[in-house]
């Protein structure tokens, strides 16, 4: 199919209702307010469900349910909004049952702002609700990798009885590029062993629950998350890398931060300095082994993101102290620009990083400036 002019969040919802979505529920909120308003009426003019709920605790809650019943259900939000959703994402966890959500992700803490940042990095892989699992959660740069996300997504999630998050920030939400959209695929019914798809007596009765009042069967299943995120994280790493080959520095951003930072990289290239970039696409799992190889051969780091440095934590658990790892990031909605990264990779070319200073107070120190 040919590429055609798409904005961000509505390529996102059309891609969705192309992968086979089923059921959509959601709650308005910017940035991301364009893939409810675009699947209210894409949604009912295919006959499939859509509910804009009391609230994001309604709408996951309707996500829960209908994700019992075996259907393919997203539901999207920004920031704050899925902050109120975690509560159920834990549940839909705990029961086992796939789930994708999307977050287009703005500025904060609080309510922050509507501008675009990365600063639920560390809710999506590391916090979320309660408990002990673990989300796939994707990155995308572009609108195409948007796109090509959403039926992924769906798979991943099916494929693992998880929730699988799709997490981008407001500039890929509102931006637009040319896109090639995927081939309709029939929405399926449920026909999982597992769902409960009302079979009105027809088989035994299945019960999907996320309450072990039993500790030892509470245990039991979350050893079975655990080694369900071990399969994930053996199978379903991705990643973009660019001119690693010969990199004596490598930055390492996610999204746009990563997006940004190619440019700063091939301008660094032209002036002779080598250095690649590695864009995780998977932040869950995160690349780790990939460098943990590349820690034996370069010599140093750049983690650039649009946050207070999250991801930055475990590029430098896979580091493990053997070379330095220096810091880049923007707050609170501002998105930096190829230059600022540039200059980051100038500094490190013509100095010698520390490693006896923690990257994230050293970064602190050369933006006092802005702070004051």
């Amino acid at each position: 199919m040919p590429k055609e002019l798409w904005k961000g969040n509505e390529a996102i919802a059309e891609a969705a209702v192309r992968a086979g979505l089923a059921a959509y529920f959601g709650y308005p909120i910017t940035p991301q307010t364009e893939i409810l308003e675009y699947l209210s009426k894409r949604m009912p003019e295919l006959g499939r469900a859509f509910v804009q709920a009391e609230s994001e605790l309604g709408a996951i809650n309707m996500v829960y349910g209908a994700a019992c019943a075996g259907v393919r259900v997203m539901s999207s939000s920004s920031s704050p909004g899925m902050s109120l959703m975690l509560e159920g994402v834990s549940y839909i966890a705990g029961t086992e049952v796939p789930a994708v959500l999307v977050n287009v992700m703005r500025g904060g803490p609080g309510l922050g702002n509507i501008a675009p940042a990365q600063a639920d990095y560390n809710q999506a892989v590391h916090g979320g609700g309660h408990g002990d699992y673990q989300p796939i959660v994707l990155a995308p740069a572009s609108v195409q990798e948007a796109v090509d996300f959403m039926a992924l997504s769906f798979d991943l999630a099916e494929k693992y009885r998880t929730v699988c998050m799709v997490i981008l920030d407001g500039c890929v939400g509102q931006l637009m590029e040319p896109a090639q959209m995927p081939e309709m695929r029939p929405v399926q019914h449920a026909n999982w062993d597992w769902a409960t798809d009302g079979a009105m007596g027809k088989r035994e009765r299945r019960i999907l629950t996320s309450i072990y009042l039993e500790p030892h069967e509470e245990e039991i299943t979350n050893l079975r998350l655990l080694n369900r995120v071990k399969a994930i994280q053996a199978n379903e790493v991705r990643y973009k890398d660019y001119f690693l080959d010969d990199a004596e520095i490598v930055v390492v951003g996610f999204g746009t931060a990563g997006r940004i930072a190619l440019s700063a990289v091939r301008e660094a290239r032209a002036e002779g300095i080598k250095v690649g970039l590695l864009r995780p696409v998977t932040v869950s799992p995160f690349p780790s082994e990939v460098i943990d190889q590349l820690t034996g051969r370069v010599g140093s780091f750049l983690v650039t993101e649009m946050n207070a440095g999250q991801m930055l934590e475990d590029v430098r658990l896979a580091v493990r102290g053997r070379v330095p790892v220096e810091f880049y990031g923007r707050l609170g909605g501002v998105v930096p620009f190829p230059d600022e990264i540039l200059g980051e990779i100038r500094r490190i070319a013509k100095s010698k990083p520390r490693l006896d200073i923690h990257p994230r107070d050293a970064w602190l120190e050369r933006m006092a400036v802005i702070a004051r």
